[in-house]
């Protein structure tokens, strides 16, 4: 996707990032890809990681909450 395609993205930031500046982590979704990037960045200009949904689910079923 292209920055702009990026930006119109509906993107949420992680229930476990504070808001003093600490980790926060975005994520948006489309049908065929999970979109990750560091919000601490410029959302524009920030590096985007791109997931098919099977790495993602196979990702939180690692996670420990």
């Amino acid at each position: 996707m292209n920055v702009e395609e990026l930006s119109d993205l509906m993107w949420f930031k992680s229930s476990y990032s504070s808001g003093d500046g600490g980790e926060c982590i975005e994520v948006a979704t489309t049908p065929t890809t999970i979109h990750v990037r560091d919000s601490k960045q410029n959302p524009a200009t920030a590096p985007t990681l791109a997931l098919p949904p099977a790495a993602w689910q196979a990702f939180l079923g690692l996670v420990q909450f």
